[in-house]
């Protein structure tokens, strides 16, 4: 239906509007399409008047009444307008088809390959998006440009469908991505989604779902809002059901009226509410008597500006210039310009008083085509220079593609797919003594790059002062993994991570991750942790201390061999042994070098040599202390007994054979042992420390080479106890049974420590059980020995000595 166009002769350029003035729900006729399809025109009147569309269209008059007023931006060239009541989604074909007919001729021509004229140049509106999706491919074949103010379906963002299409209000691609920034903002994961039967509702419906799934937000339920209000309240049954708090409402004013007055009705309470644009500032819903008690309601909207400067004037003449010329409903066209009767009614205060949220959208919509034709027929700031240019629909949709200019210092430009930047307000709804009010709390926008805020302390919740945790499940403490219940990733049970293992939320919340090798962590760990890497340091006291008794034990061996070496005639230096003597104590000094190898960080060939150095040469030292207390023995109990077989090991050298013997089948196993698979280095794992030590080698040869050094010491200890009844100048059998049992001692200690314990600190047992074996040879055989030659030298004369042995012949046996 024909609401306003305008009466004046002269025009020479039109712009077609469509405006939904009557809306479908809430009206006195039928209540659906399908019952008005009745073999009649179809009568708009039948449904609902909007004041909030009738100030919308005013906005377009405005717009283009401003424009022609003007000299800069078309000077010489005017405007006009029709526009049309397009109160229905699919009968109001007549009204878009009126627009393509033949500019002077009254009729769509046939297309002949020729350009033709239609009656206006440019169509703004509808607002809906199924509207404008079913009513655009008839302009779309004629490139006639669509610059809308209202339709924000992301289907129209596609140039290969709509090419001749525009819009000043973006696409919902960007309202649903600041719908879930303001569900991310307060943790809000378990959500439902409600939307009307078109296509604005199941576009945002199919953009959020792609939209939460990385935002690890879950759609628990989603439905339409059914035209049978009577049907509503199954939508509310379903949310309690799956246990729903925060709704987001994506739908259309005229689905969205009758939804939360069942809300309302149904007493639904401590509820979020999410508002799309078409309904977040919607006066009517916010006057509703008790729509207090349904909750928290946060809303987007476009990007609001000031009260458009002159339209509050515009109105009241608008108004009185009505009510001079006595417009009547049979003259109201050609008197008033319009037909309308509802519009009639109207007074200026309520036009004003409507929501202003697509107010400055159609203005500049209508300002976007004006700037396209400004520069089609080559405007300057007096004249046109192609005023007597006929301008194609065509070519002003190319010119719509590279228009950028300042609007009340907005920049109004459109993308490669004819949408403008996103700019949204976030609302609030703030109830005070039962009287609800908009509240701008933040902002969402999208050039020159994606910025959101919102300030918390601006919202008053149905509940405490605090945004409410409105989750399926509560989010698991740090270091547990979430476990999934069902369906829904959001509800989940919550498992502690176990020890060597970590869990990162960020990455992925539901699986716990092994350390690396070298990563230890404890359990409930969010991460991992370098294993300490351990073996004796060099500076470490530790290693200190051992080192410094290595290097005594070489010292005082050095001092003892050369006290001997001084006192080599001497009957204690010959009873001890001689030259065999100096021969221990150099092998005792070699020993000590093993300790120094135990330092550092162990290598192959410190693996291979260190433990064969100490075996070897304290091996040497055990078949010196065994041979000498084998000859003592010998000598005062066998020699007179066995004296040819004495006189063989006397003459033969049987002491050196021994000695010599032994050590070399040591020395033989050492290589057999390091030759086959000798000590490598070996890391040994714990629970927070990677110990460097080394490995043992082939098994059983190591077990070989044990078992000869504990032999040996047996039968030094058998020998040395024989002789315990000796002189007491020959008498080893106590020193060499104390440095026996330190020996044993010492490494039943330590063989005891490596099996039950491990750690950094069994890296010292060994040198530590080295350093025992040494010092209980040199403390129990040589400081004796010492002690006599330094201290008590009276003893250390040939006479003490006769009289020592004198006094065991005369001992009876």
């Amino acid at each position: 239906m024909l609401l306003f166009t305008t009466t004046e002769p002269g025009w020479r350029l039109h712009c077609g509007g469509l405006f939904q003035l009557h809306e479908k729900y809430g009206g006195t006729g039928p209540a659906t399409d399908t019952e008005n399809r009745k073999p009649e025109v179809l009568q708009c009147h039948r449904f609902k008047f909007s004041s909030a569309s009738y100030q919308q269209i005013q906005v377009m008059r405005f717009a283009i009444e401003e424009i022609n007023n003007s000299t800069l931006l078309l000077p010489g060239v005017s405007l006009g307008y029709e526009i049309f009541d397009y109160c229905s989604d699919l009968l109001s074909y007549g009204a878009a088809l009126e627009f393509l007919t033949q500019k002077g001729r009254g009729a769509i021509p046939v297309w002949n390959g020729t350009n033709y004229r239609p009656k206006v140049i440019s169509v703004t509106g509808p607002f809906g998006s199924s509207q404008t999706i079913s009513v655009a491919p008839l302009y779309m074949s004629e490139m006639i440009p669509m610059v809308t103010h209202g339709a924000t379906s992301v289907q129209l963002s596609s140039k290969n469908r709509f090419p001749s299409f525009f819009r000043t209000i973006p696409s919902d691609k960007y309202q649903v991505e600041s719908i879930v920034r303001i569900l991310q903002q307060f943790n809000w994961n378990w959500v439902a989604f409600i939307g009307g039967d078109n296509d604005y509702s199941r576009d945002a419906l199919t953009v959020f779902q792609d939209k939460i799934r990385p935002a690890n937000i879950c759609l628990a339920y989603q439905d339409t809002i059914p035209q049978n209000q009577s049907l509503i309240g199954r939508l509310f049954n379903n949310i309690a059901m799956f246990n729903v708090q925060v709704i987001v409402v994506f739908a259309n004013v005229e689905f969205v009226i009758p939804f939360i007055q069942k809300a309302i009705d149904l007493r639904v309470k401590e509820k979020i509410w999410i508002a799309s644009e078409t309904w977040s500032m919607n006066q009517e819903l916010i006057k509703k008597s008790q729509i207090e008690r349904i909750g928290t309601v946060l809303g987007v909207t476009v990007r609001r500006h000031k009260d458009l400067r002159g339209f509050d004037e515009f109105i009241n003449n608008t108004v009185k210039s009505r009510h001079e010329n006595a417009c009547t409903d049979m003259d109201l066209k050609e008197r008033c310009g319009q037909i309308c009767s509802d519009c009639n009614s109207t007074s200026a205060q309520t036009i004003i008083g409507e929501d202003p949220t697509y107010s400055f959208v159609i203005y500049s919509a209508v300002y976007a085509v004006a700037h396209a034709l400004h520069n089609v027929l080559r405007c300057g700031t007096r004249n046109c220079a192609n005023s007597e240019f006929i301008a194609y629909p065509y070519m002003v949709t190319e010119a719509l593609k590279h228009v950028k200019f300042k609007l009340d210092n907005q920049s109004i430009e459109f993308d490669e797919n004819g949408d403008p930047p996103a700019h949204y307000d976030i609302v609030h709804w703030d109830c005070k003594n039962k009287t609800c009010s908009n509240v701008d709390i933040g902002s969402y926008l999208t050039n020159p790059t994606p910025s959101f805020h919102i300030n918390e302390t601006l919202i008053h919740w149905f509940e405490g002062t605090k945004a409410p945790v409105l989750q399926c499940s509560s989010e698991c403490k740090s270091g547990s993994r979430r476990v999934q219940t069902g369906f829904h990733t959001c509800c989940f049970e919550c498992e502690i991570c176990s020890d060597g293992k970590y869990i990162n939320h960020t990455a992925d919340p539901y699986s716990c991750i092994a350390c690396q090798k070298d990563e230890w962590a404890r359990n409930g760990s969010t991460s991992c942790t370098k294993r300490s890497i351990e073996y004796l340091h060099s500076d470490a006291p530790l290693a200190i201390f051992l080192m410094f008794q290595a290097s005594s034990i070489i010292l005082i061996s050095m001092a003892i061999l050369v006290l001997f070496l001084c006192k080599k005639d001497t009957p204690v230096v010959k009873s001890a042994g001689g030259r065999l003597c100096f021969f221990m104590l150099c092998c005792l000094s070699m020993s000590s070098i093993s300790v120094f190898l135990h330092i550092g960080k162990p290598t192959e060939a410190i693996c291979t040599v260190r433990n064969s150095v100490f075996v070897v040469f304290y091996v040497a030292c055990l078949s010196c202390l065994a041979v000498r207390s084998f000859q003592i023995v010998c000598i005062f109990k066998m020699a007179a007994k066995l004296p040819k077989a004495y006189d063989f090991w006397v003459k033969h050298g049987g002491q050196w054979i021994t000695i010599i013997t032994t050590t070399v089948i040591m020395l033989f196993l050492c290589i057999l042992w390091i030759t086959i698979e000798g000590p490598k280095p070996n890391q040994i794992t714990l629970y927070s420390e990677i110990i460097l030590d080394c490995t043992y080698g082939v098994i059983p040869i190591f077990y070989v080479i044990v078992l000869f050094a504990v032999l040996l010491g047996i039968a030094c200890f058998s020998f040395a106890y024989m002789g315990t009844d000796l002189p007491k100048n020959y008498n080893e059998g106590k020193s060499i049974t104390f440095s026996l049992l330190i020996f044993f001692i010492s490494w039943v200690i330590s063989l005891t420590v490596h099996l039950s314990t491990k750690g950094k600190h069994t890296l010292s047992v060994n040198p530590f059980s080295v350093l025992c074996s040494l010092y209980g040879i040199l403390f129990g055989y040589f400081f004796p020995k010492c002690y006599i030659i330094i201290i008590t030298p009276e003893r250390n004369t040939a006479a003490y000595f006769q009289t020592a042995i004198q006094s065991y012949t005369l001992q009876p046996r």
